[in-house]
């Protein structure tokens, strides 16, 4: 069986990639074509498993990019998608263009292909602010932000093709993954990065809000469960049931650290007051009985293990010489 894993130069793609060839899998990354011929975080893997990675460049926009890199394969997992919630304030266009023409593209290459196995990638954002929680897969969607619209529509378009077509598609909804190599715009990275560069402050947005987050090897352990697994047409939460806010997290990073720092609100970060989700829980019972899927990194406990993981990564200058956490740029 071979596996097309889009967006695989990405955070979770990498991840994904790496566990499914010490898997013994065989995997072909397709990777956004670019002028520099890089991996992404795939260039900082072990020679040996990049040896056993078929790459192949190309654009999800692009419908025959994706025939093409589709062909041979039984199993497809879409993680390319622009994520970046404030930069979709800006340039709402581009978010559709990939997010929900590129899964189109996906969609229809797998029905003409006869794939085996599509597995869509959403997330937690279309939800919004709760009417009540934990959030389960029947709760209201309600994007805030142009990017968790954009989720929407493709999430919508994955589930219409399984209803029209038969399709054999599934549908994954990870909440806040967190962990070793995510982007320093997500909020975790920016916390350690900051800190980490010696300042005594922290520049942060809305402090207030709650997110489950879910360490990047129980998110993985959801994609390698939902393989084979008989989840056609289902939607699937992925996340620990437990939520914690921003200022709970910069208290706790700090405490891992041994440090005191200040909390300075920085309105570049604010997202607009109607547009800001205000807590993300998950109820992830239907992934523990469709995927007998079970997180490992719960509760506080699991949280301080999966943070002092993350801060030990992000402490290896190698791993973060890229990162420039005095630089805010949505």
């Amino acid at each position: 069986m071979k596996i097309l894993v889009t967006g695989a130069e990405g955070f979770i793609g990498s991840h994904l990639v790496e566990r499914l060839i010490k898997s013994n899998h065989k995997v072909r990354a397709f990777v956004l074509y670019n002028s520099f011929n890089s991996l992404g975080w795939l260039d900082t893997l072990e020679e040996k498993i990049k040896k056993k990675i078929d790459f192949i460049s190309g654009d999800i926009r692009d419908e025959n990019s994706i025939k093409e890199s589709l062909k041979g394969c039984d199993v497809v997992i879409n993680l390319a998608a622009l994520i970046g919630i404030p930069y979709s304030y800006k340039s709402p266009r581009s978010y559709y263009d990939t997010n929900v023409i590129g899964t189109l593209n996906i969609l229809q290459a797998s029905k003409d292909l006869k794939i085996k196995k599509i597995i869509h990638t959403s997330t937690s954002e279309v939800y919004g602010t709760p009417i009540y929680t934990p959030i389960d897969e029947r709760h209201p969607i309600n994007s805030q932000s142009p990017y968790a619209s954009s989720k929407v529509a493709a999430d919508q378009l994955a589930i219409s093709f399984y209803k029209t077509y038969n399709l054999p598609v599934t549908v994954l909804r990870p909440f806040n993954t967190y962990g070793p190599r995510q982007s320093a715009r997500a909020v975790i990275p920016t916390i350690i990065t900051q800190i980490l560069s010696g300042k005594n402050f922290v520049k942060l947005g809305n402090i207030e809000t709650t997110r489950d987050l879910t360490y990047i090897d129980d998110t993985i352990n959801g994609f390698i469960k939902s393989i084979n697994k008989k989840n056609n047409g289902e939607v699937i939460n992925l996340g620990t049931g437990f939520d914690y806010s921003i200022k709970y997290l910069v208290n706790t990073i700090s405490k891992i650290l041994s440090v005191n720092v200040k909390i300075i609100l920085d309105k570049k970060r604010v997202r607009p007051k109607k547009s800001e989700v205000l807590k993300l829980q998950s109820k992830n019972l239907k992934a523990k009985k469709l995927l007998n899927w079970k997180p490992k990194y719960v509760n506080k406990k699991g949280l301080v293990l999966g943070l002092k993981k993350t801060i030990e990564w992000f402490a290896n200058s190698e791993n973060t010489k890229n990162y420039k956490p005095d630089n805010y740029n949505i």
